[in-house]
């Protein structure tokens, strides 16, 4: 059995769809939004369960659970209610950590490249704490990811595995619910359905034009493969970077989506919001080297191979 929290979400309702479809193992998915999104999932073939019920079920069903999946948490970067973070992102996690320790269970759980803040201690997946410490989050959102990474790293005990996932930027299928949250791809390919121009922010950074601060996109698909292979591998541990390697432009994104969408280019460019505005991250570049040095081989999507295939076999129906 492996349980994915935060399967009804973007990342995790694509996981639960693929290891479903070629899984020996029982999935089990929890999530408020098990039945509301239910348009994610491919098929039922699956249990799925609410958070509040979580604790009971992963003792109840002890001897059969493999691994845990840890995606589930609030995952907007403009939230500011430091109680709802820490009880969401910090107070799950920890428990999580410490059963899967306790009993003998492997976890792989969701951090994030929001850690690396405005990337001036560079985006390396180490793991000694004399860098961790210098990285300062932009937000609460990788405060708490960062945290959770200190934390955990600091113990001399550990679970049987024990692997944390540095997201990039996630674009993919079964992102419609995340609000103002979701990838600048489907926002874009949304813009241009109803016949408006596309505005990107412009650059406040004299090193950047207008539409080229740069971004490492990785597709959902590259994500749930990555996942995948720190399950079918559960003697890697540690901290990993996922993104591509190779940063893009918001420029090169929406030239990508209007030539899938069979429209006309139309940009304008606005001032970006004063109240994001120091925390804009003008350039991310995954270190994927590790990732790379411990056995994961297989090609990305390259940011148009991966719009392509997002539009044209999800959205344009």
């Amino acid at each position: 059995m492996i349980i994915i929290t935060g399967g009804a979400g973007f990342i995790g309702s694509n996981l639960v769809n693929k290891l479903v479809s070629k899984s020996n193992y029982e999935i089990v998915s929890v999530d408020h939004n098990n039945e509301k999104n239910k348009h994610y999932f491919l098929n039922d073939n699956f249990k799925k369960i609410l958070p509040e019920d979580l604790e009971i079920f992963i003792k109840n069903n002890n001897k059969k659970i493999i691994a845990i999946v840890h995606l589930g948490a609030i995952t907007s970067t403009t939230e500011k209610n430091l109680d709802l973070i820490i009880k969401n992102n910090l107070e799950l996690s920890i428990f999580l950590w410490s059963w899967c320790k306790k009993n003998n269970k492997r976890l792989i759980y969701a951090s994030s490249a929001a850690t690396y803040g405005d990337g001036s201690n560079l985006f390396d997946d180490r793991e000694d704490d004399q860098y961790l410490s210098k990285l300062n989050p932009l937000n609460l959102y990788g405060w708490s990811k960062q945290i959770f990474d200190r934390l955990i790293n600091k113990k001399k005990e550990q679970p049987p595995q024990i692997v944390g996932l540095k997201f990039f930027n996630v674009y993919g299928p079964n992102e419609n619910h995340k609000g103002n949250m979701k990838s600048i791809v489907l926002k874009i390919h949304q813009t241009i359905s109803k016949g408006m121009d596309v505005k990107l922010f412009k650059s406040h950074n004299e090193n950047y034009k207008d539409g080229e601060q740069l971004r490492d996109f990785i597709y959902v698909k590259d994500v749930v493969s990555i996942i995948e292979w720190f399950i079918e591998n559960p003697k890697l541990n540690g901290l990993f970077n996922v993104g591509t390697g190779v940063p893009r432009s918001f420029n090169d994104i929406a030239k990508a989506v209007f030539s899938n969408s069979n429209k006309r280019e139309k940009i304008t460019y606005i001032d970006t919001p004063i109240e994001i505005r120091n925390q804009y991250q003008y350039f991310t570049k995954a270190n994927i080297k590790k990732l790379r040095g411990s056995g994961y081989l297989k090609d990305f999507f390259s940011l148009e191979d991966g719009i392509k295939d997002y539009i044209i076999k999800n959205l344009i129906k």
